[in-house]
């Protein structure tokens, strides 16, 4: 059997442990030749009592997000990579990145995991928990960034 990546994406959050699934993505990509598609999901916010989000304060949220987003990448990665850089508005995480890898046929998800604790994985589940059950393709998960890959 061969393995043949060639698109793959990397949902990322702007925390350490995406920065670190990134650096994995682009050894990746680089082995295999593949084109690299660098998301982030921008959680919609529905209005309720206690914290009504503004337009205005939307607004503010997802120019900051396409800044991070775009700064990913380097302008010189963006072309080495053919890399395909999107910001994703929906209300879950989860069902997003699924949806995006599903309509980019996407062959390896690589992403990050904060591998919190028992109690709070119980309480709030775990977003690339979900990820790996539902995807489409293989998921790489990456946990600590002081394991980062280490180029010879």
């Amino acid at each position: 059997m061969t393995i043949k990546l060639q698109r793959i994406c990397v949902p990322v959050d702007f925390s350490e442990t995406s920065a670190a699934a990134l650096l994995y993505a682009k050894a990746l990509a680089d082995a295999f030749g593949a084109s690299l598609y660098v998301m982030h999901v921008l959680v919609a916010w529905v209005p309720n009592a206690d914290f009504p989000a503004s337009p205005e304060l939307y607004a503010s949220l997802e120019d900051a997000a396409r800044k991070q987003l775009d700064a990913q990448l380097t302008p010189e990665e963006k072309t080495k990579y053919r890399a395909q850089v999107d910001l994703v508005m929906g209300t879950s995480e989860f069902v997003e990145v699924i949806r995006y890898a599903r309509e980019k046929d996407i062959d390896l998800l690589v992403l990050g995991t904060h591998g919190r604790g028992a109690i709070a994985h119980m309480l709030m589940g775990s977003v690339a928990e979900k990820i790996v059950r539902k995807a489409p393709c293989p998921v790489l998960t990456v946990r600590h960034p002081e394991h980062e890959f280490v180029m010879p």
